[in-house]
């Protein structure tokens, strides 16, 4: 590692992009070599009858606000692509430039910065009327167009005979609060995606400081064309245990004029307040972080504000548990299945909760589905099911 560091800052000389285009690659190499070291710990078993037919590895961790780790299965530093999990972090500026206030976003709007929607009719009309409140159409977004992933909503659209557009996109109410932020600040628009633009670079300082995480970071291009991070796991999960423990101290600090410290991190006032209010939004309005029959809407729902989450590509997940009489500190979450199966998700999530004593027995049985969903074949008959195998090692 020290080589590394090394030949990281030796070559200072060479073109900005290409030195940092070979930083990363090394760092990722690196962080991948010392993976592949790791047993893969198996946490979802696909049955059909009594025949295991699919085995599922991955890893799970648990963080408080401070970085200390209260449970893990298998590999906390498996480096992880961040994609849709961070949306509460990119959605920040938009609240501490003064761009939501400026032009009125309600608590609904803001948890639709903060989504990955399904597309449904008041997702998509909901992005149309900020699009429209901030002078731009849809025509300014640059997350690109896909068929909405509520079926529903496709076959609707099908039937019309209308073409989906970029208001489908399950990433359209984030890229409309970046846009947002860059017409309240007068910042370009053209280019809002590009990794130089201040907006990014906002971003990226911000979720820098929420993760703990040094300069170089591997970065590449998400579904949606803005940057996506290779980070630790442990990272995603001490974020998001950062962003619910401001969510529940945020208003005092915002009286005292205070400062909130992590390790000897000082957060500002105006970002704990920011981070409360997104957090509070997603929680009150779970429909627009996902939409009907997802995983995020479902747990959100259930859980009446005792936690925060968010789903992202290749079977990624993070969950921040607000401060509670088990965890007076809050707790953040992160999972991530290996091969990206996104259908062992679900289980690992709600397993992982369980075993931490997060879900009480009302909300397991009203999340049973996702928990142990079932193998149906084209006939409609139950002939599996998807099961979880690990036990978490956990100090409480």
């Amino acid at each position: 590692m020290t080589a590394l560091i090394y030949s990281i800052f030796a070559a200072r000389s060479r073109p900005r992009e290409l030195w940092f285009a070979q930083a990363c690659a090394r760092l990722n190499n690196s962080m991948n070599e010392a993976q592949s070291t790791q047993s893969p710990a198996v946490l979802v078993e696909v049955k059909r009858g009594a025949i295991i037919e699919s085995r599922h590895s991955g890893a799970v961790v648990a963080v408080e606000p401070d970085g200390h780790i209260i449970a893990q299965l298998g590999d906390a530093d498996w480096l992880t692509s961040t994609r849709s999990t961070i949306k509460a972090i990119q959605a920040i500026p938009v609240i501490t430039s003064g761009a939501a206030d400026r032009f009125h976003f309600s608590a609904r709007e803001l948890a639709l910065v903060c989504a990955s929607h399904s597309g449904e009719i008041f997702h998509t009309e909901t992005v149309a009327a900020l699009l429209e409140r901030l002078g731009l159409t849809q025509s300014a977004l640059r997350c690109g167009a896909h068929p909405p992933y509520n079926e529903e909503a496709a076959r609707q659209l099908q039937c019309e005979g209308r073409a989906f557009t970029q208001l489908h996109n399950n990433c359209s109410g984030k890229h409309t609060g970046m846009l947002a932020t860059c017409v309240h600040r007068g910042w370009s628009t053209d280019d809002y995606l590009a990794r130089a633009h201040p907006l990014q670079q906002e971003i990226l300082a911000r979720f820098r400081q929420l993760g703990d995480l040094p300069e170089a970071l591997p970065i590449a291009i998400d579904g949606c064309s803005a940057p996506t991070f290779g980070v630790p796991l442990r990272a995603l999960a001490l974020a998001f245990a950062r962003l619910a423990s401001f969510t529940a101290s945020a208003t005092q600090h915002l009286e005292t004029g205070s400062q909130s410290q992590f390790q000897g991190i000082a957060f500002e006032a105006e970002v704990m307040q920011a981070a409360s209010r997104l957090v509070k939004a997603m929680m009150a309005y779970p429909e627009m972080v996902g939409g009907t029959g997802r995983l995020d809407t479902a747990l959100m729902r259930a859980a009446r504000g005792a936690l925060v989450c968010k789903i992202g590509a290749e079977a990624t997940y993070v969950i921040g548990v607000l401060p509670c009489d088990k965890f007076p500190k809050g707790l953040g979450l992160a999972i991530k299945i290996h091969d990206g199966a996104a259908r062992a998700l679900g289980t690992v999530v709600l397993e992982t909760l369980i075993q931490l004593g997060v879900l009480d027995a009302a909300q397991q049985a009203e999340l049973h589905n996702y928990h142990r969903p079932v193998v149906s074949n084209h006939r409609g008959l139950t002939v599996g099911e998807i099961v979880p195998v690990f036990k978490i090692e956990s100090e409480v």
